[in-house]
C-alpha cells in the first residue's frame, strides 16, 4: 500500500478520502512523523503547510508526487522535482472564491475602520470621538487589480457590484480585448484601491515599493493576499505612518510564523502604531468549503499519479521514472 504523507491539518473528509488511497502518515498532531522517519518510504506528499526541497526530493526514492494543498507552489522546489521525475501538482481556482470574500473583507475593514471601531468599544469607549471613525464608500472609486488571472477576474465583478469602477494591469493579457486593462502606472494613478493578484517570482519581488507608492494617490488602500514579497513592507509601512497610504490590509507576509507584534518582516512598526493596517495570518482561501474542495482536488492528482496516470493541475513536466 502506498505511504502518503500529510505535512499539516486538512479538513477531516478529505483525510478520510486519502486513507482509501494510501497509507497515511501525519506531520502534525500527537501521533506526529518527521518527514526524515519516512522519507525512505513515501510515495506521495500531500504538502500544505512547511516546505519540501530539493535535498528532501532527492533523498526519497520512491517518491511519485507532491500535492500542493493550494494554488500557490513556492514551498516546494518543483524544478528539482522534475529532474527527479516526481510530479509538483497545485489545485488552482478551488479556493478562489474565499479568496475574493478575503479582498472585501479586508477593504471594508479599512474603509469603514471596523478595527479602530472595535477596539474603542472593546475598551467601553462608545464613539467618544465619532469623526475619527468616518469611513468612505466603495461605490464611486476605482479598483486596481495588479494581475487579472483567476483570482483577479473575480474580484472585478463584485467590485463593480459594490459600483466600483475596475482597472487592471497584467503582462499575459491583451488589452485591446479589454478596455479594463491598463498599464501598471496608469493603474496606479487612477486606483483608490490597489489589490495584488501575482505569484512570487522574479520580476514579481517588491513589485510594490516606495517608487510606485508615491505614484499612487494619497490616501489610496493597498490589498495583498497574493504572497508577502510582492510588497516592500518597509515602503508600506513608511507609507502607512506618513499617510501617503490611507490604509492595507495584508493576508500575506514575507516572513510568516513571526511575533506579531511586528508583522511585517522588516520589524520598523509594531501593529499598535498602524491603526491603518489589518493583518490576517495567510487564512484568505480558509473556509470549510474551500477546504474540502483544495483538499480533495490534491487527493486525485495523488490518486491519478499512483494509478499511473498524468494529474490534472500538474506544475511541471519530469521524465518518466522507475519507481520501487
Amino acid at each position: 500500500m502506498p505511504l502518503i504523507y500529510v505535512t499539516s491539518p486538512i479538513h477531516p473528509d478529505v483525510l478520510k478520502a486519502l486513507s482509501l488511497v494510501g497509507e497515511v502518515r501525519l506531520g502534525y498532531g500527537s501521533d506526529a512523523v518527521s518527514y526524515a522517519d519516512i522519507q525512505q518510504q513515501v510515495d506521495a506528499v500531500f504538502l500544505r503547510g512547511g516546505h519540501i526541497s530539493a535535498e528532501m526530493i532527492a533523498t526519497s526514492p520512491n517518491l511519485r508526487i507532491v500535492a500542493r494543498h493550494g494554488a500557490g507552489y513556492d514551498n516546494v522546489d518543483y524544478k528539482a522535482a522534475e529532474e527527479l521525475g516526481v510530479w509538483v501538482t497545485n489545485t488552482p481556482g478551488e479556493n478562489r472564491r474565499s479568496v475574493v470574500e478575503h479582498v472585501f473583507a479586508l477593504l471594508l475593514g479599512l474603509s469603514r475602520k471596523i478595527q479602530l471601531a472595535t477596539d474603542q468599544t472593546r475598551n467601553e469607549i462608545w464613539a467618544a470621538d465619532r469623526l475619527s471613525l468616518t469611513g468612505i464608500e466603495l461605490e464611486g472609486r476605482t479598483l486596481g487589480l495588479i494581475g487579472f488571472g483567476d483570482i483577479g477576474r473575480h474580484v472585478a465583478p463584485v467590485a463593480e457590484a459594490f459600483g466600483m469602477r475596475v482597472l487592471a494591469t497584467d503582462p499575459a493579457y491583451d488589452s485591446s480585448f479589454d478596455e479594463r486593462l491598463v498599464d501598471l502606472d496608469t493603474l496606479l494613478a487612477q486606483a483608490d484601491v490597489v489589490s495584488l493578484h501575482v505569484p512570487l517570482q522574479p520580476g514579481t519581488e517588491n513589485l510594490i515599493g516606495g517608487a510606485e507608492i508615491e505614484k499612487m494617490k494619497t490616501g489610496a488602500i493597498l490589498i495583498n493576499t497574493s504572497r508577502g514579497g510582492v510588497i516592500d513592507e518597509a515602503a508600506v509601512a513608511d507609507a502607512l505612518r506618513s499617510g501617503k497610504l490611507g490604509g492595507a490590509g495584508v493576508d500575506v507576509l514575507a516572513a510568516e510564523n513571526i511575533d506579531m507584534i511586528t508583522p511585517f518582516s522588516c520589524n520598523t512598526f509594531p501593529v499598535s502604531d498602524l491603526p491603518n493596517l489589518l493583518v490576517t495570518p495567510h487564512v484568505a482561501g480558509q473556509t470549510n468549503e474551500s477546504l474540502l474542495r483544495v483538499g480533495m482536488s490534491a487527493v486525485e492528482a495523488i490518486s491519478a499519479v499512483l494509478r499511473g496516470e498524468a494529474p490534472l493541475h500538474p506544475v511541471n513536466k519530469p521524465a518518466p521514472k522507475t519507481f520501487n
